[in-house]
């Protein structure tokens, strides 16, 4: 069992930045990869960014060279830093770990606008 809860959502202006966090508890040491999936309202949630237990990270296009996923020496808590921010990264972001199974946070909005 994992619980996932996220926090650092929130309102911010075109080209602004926010950090996402992930507080990870239960039986963290099962845990395979964590990631970041995002909703805009009318569509299917989508890959944001993802990080493998040794490291590795993938994201979408999208995003590339504006976030950044990180976790802590721990596997305890995944970030994604979101720079240079769009009104088309308007979502609720949720974080994602993955076991034998997904595990899913309740989702943190995230709105950019002017």
């Amino acid at each position: 069992q994992v619980q996932l809860v996220e926090s650092g959502g929130g309102l911010v202006q075109p080209g602004g930045s926010l950090r996402l966090s992930c507080a990870a508890s239960g039986n963290i040491f099962s845990i395979y990869t964590m990631g970041w999936y995002r909703q805009a309202p009318g569509k299917q949630r989508e890959l944001v960014a993802r990080i493998t237990n040794d490291g590795r990270t993938n994201y979408a296009d999208s995003v590339k060279g504006r976030f950044t996923i990180s976790r802590d020496n721990a596997k305890i808590t995944v970030y994604l830093q979101m720079n240079s921010l769009k009104p088309e990264d308007t979502a609720v972001y949720y974080c994602n770990a993955y076991s034998t199974t997904d595990y899913w946070g309740q989702g943190t909005q995230v709105t950019v606008s002017s």
